[in-house]
């Protein structure tokens, strides 16, 4: 992915937008958004999720599937997938075929996952912290190992794959990108050897754990530079980042000064209790800092 993945060395903007309205909006805004200069969208993969429980909520890989189909330039990912209902063969077989699809636009988001309702949807105990951790990495190193080869055969404490195929390979090479939310030593320092973008949010957090990831490479060897860095903006940490073209600018300078390459935040929604930004922000800020072209 690398420095190729960005306009004339500036950030890129992506949206995320949740996979809970009719499909013919859906497309719509999705069209308008690439049209606009976004340079990727996102959704986030989970069966039900916090406030949405008892609403629509469409599966994530067809939706993808759907946008992929329905834009050109844009790139599309699930910001993220986690292995509380994701087993590895399943997910990188979807993301060799989305990467299709999409004609190489395909970026795979992996996290650990978190306690909920997608941890217990189906059967099981919860795990705690630590061995979600030790998963996410067995999780990591059989994508990857899938994504890299035609043929693969894997046996670790949580997953065990028998002689899988994997043809065609995917159209990216080595295979499609990998993007790892992390946040703890453990995590960061699996980024640092597998991800070709790493995920965070947290404004008070987002310059120390920066700080981790370059540690995190040099202890491998690794250039740092080569790890895009995505910044979710929206929580409520973020409060005021979307309240103005002016704050915006100011906050994507403070993390484009922290070596983030990506910026993206939550398209704004008249039904939720966060994300109440007039859609109209959509627009000015892409007038202002999208890279059209």
């Amino acid at each position: 992915m690398g420095a190729a993945w960005q306009t004339a060395g500036l950030m890129r903007l992506g949206v995320v937008m949740l996979p809970t309205d009719p499909w013919p909006e859906t497309v719509a805004r999705a069209r308008r958004l690439e049209a606009l200069g976004y340079d990727h969208l996102w959704t986030y993969d989970h069966l039900s999720w916090r406030r949405y429980r008892d609403q629509p909520w469409h599966a994530t890989i067809p939706w993808l599937t759907g946008v992929a189909a329905a834009t050109e330039r844009v790139r599309i990912g699930p910001l993220v997938s986690s292995p509380n209902f994701r087993h590895p063969v399943t997910l990188a077989k979807d993301a060799m075929t989305l990467d299709h699809v999409s004609g190489g636009r395909f970026v795979l988001g992996v996290g650990a996952g978190g306690p909920g309702w997608d941890a217990t949807v189906l059967g099981g105990s919860q795990p705690g912290p630590a061995e979600r951790v030790a998963r996410l990495g067995e999780f990591v190193e059989v994508i990857d190992g899938l994504l890299r080869n035609a043929e693969f055969s894997y046996r670790g404490a949580h997953y065990t794959v028998d002689d899988a195929r994997m043809y065609p390979g995917c159209v990216q090479q080595p295979r499609v990108p990998l993007a790892i939310a992390a946040a703890g030593p453990r995590t960061i320092a699996l980024a640092a050897r597998y991800a070709d973008m790493w995920i965070t949010y947290g404004v008070e957090t987002m310059a120390d754990h920066s700080r981790r990831l370059d540690d995190a490479c040099a202890a491998i060897g690794r250039d740092p530079a080569t790890i895009e860095r995505l910044y979710l903006a929206g929580t409520v940490a973020d409060e005021g980042v979307l309240a103005s073209v002016e704050g915006f600018g100011d906050f994507s300078g403070r993390a484009a000064a922290l070596g983030f390459t990506d910026l993206v935040f939550h398209h704004p929604r008249p039904d939720d209790p966060v994300w109440t930004e007039p859609e109209a922000i959509i627009e000015q800020i892409a007038e202002n800092f999208a890279q059209r072209g």
